[in-house]
């Protein structure tokens, strides 16, 4: 996933991180497994060949300063937020998220009830401190990565030493992962949903294209896609065309009103209501 320093790309970003979380249930659903240990276990017992699907990394999302985010596009972020907080641990994906103003228009009530383990520095006020720990003791920290850590299960905030990490070291451990690693690429269809929202749209892409009658180029071949697999997803969508969220779900939308595949359903697939000679009728009559 690139770095991002636009909030508008930023709330994006996060967008993709839902998207991403509901394909994954929906791939474990299908593995009958219940997190993504269960499912890379299950994928590691495969035989190989064309059709083993690649394991799936766990992801790390860490937003250094949420206020910037809160500013540009505040109920989006906190419902994106609170959704991946509340169901995104069992599928390998993590929130770290910081602010240096911890007020209660930036930690809302949700998005800190959505949050179980928390790590205040020092403030300037109880306030400030009853915000992050729902108590107060941060006001009288020392500063210098002196700090209180209030981890999940535990009833009271401990008390921790933050180590400085020079620019050095993180350009160290970083070029050390990438070694490991071998070859790093960022995942296109990120960036392509970061890109769509440059300037503040989050609901239409702005390079995504619409032929004549306002349906996406994709519209037919996303059709017979859905067809032939009898089920169909945004996730799905966006894997095999290599498109952003906001144009799949529009692609996923327009299907819907043809009468192609039905609503909805939560996280379940949505159920594709034409056969293949169905829509070769619907070709010939509409497109």
């Amino acid at each position: 996933i690139p770095v991002v320093t636009d909030p508008k790309k930023a709330a994006g970003a996060l967008h993709w991180a839902v998207a991403e979380m509901t394909d994954r249930y929906q791939k474990f659903a299908e593995a009958n497994v219940r997190d993504l240990k269960g499912y890379n276990a299950k994928i590691d017992d495969l035989p190989d060949g064309e059709d083993k699907p690649e394991k799936l990394p766990q992801i790390v999302i860490i937003v250094d300063e949420l206020a910037d985010l809160m500013m540009v596009a505040a109920s989006d972020v906190e419902e994106s937020i609170c959704r991946l907080a509340q169901l995104a641990r069992a599928c390998g994906i993590h929130l770290i998220i910081a602010t240096q103003r911890p007020s209660v228009n930036v930690i809302t009530g949700l998005i800190k009830a959505n949050m179980p383990s928390r790590i205040a520095f020092a403030v300037t006020s109880g306030i400030d401190s009853r915000t992050i720990l729902d108590m107060n003791g941060a006001e009288k920290l020392l500063g210098k990565g002196d700090m209180l850590f209030n981890p999940q299960g535990v009833p009271k905030p401990l008390r921790v030493q933050g180590a400085f990490v020079s620019d050095k070291e993180v350009s160290d451990v970083v070029a050390y992962i990438k070694e490991e690693n071998g070859q790093v690429s960022y995942n296109s269809s990120v960036e392509e949903q970061m890109n769509s929202i440059e300037s503040g749209n989050t609901t239409v892409s702005i390079d995504s294209g619409q032929t004549g009658d306002g349906r996406d180029p994709y519209f037919a071949d996303a059709a017979k896609l859905l067809i032939d697999k009898e089920k169909g997803s945004i996730g799905m969508l966006q894997r095999y065309f290599k498109v952003g969220f906001n144009r799949a779900a529009r692609i996923m939308d327009q299907l819907e009103e043809a009468g192609i595949v039905g609503p909805e359903e939560g996280t379940k697939p949505r159920k594709v209501l034409m056969s293949p000679e169905q829509f070769e009728q619907y070709e010939e009559e509409y497109l």
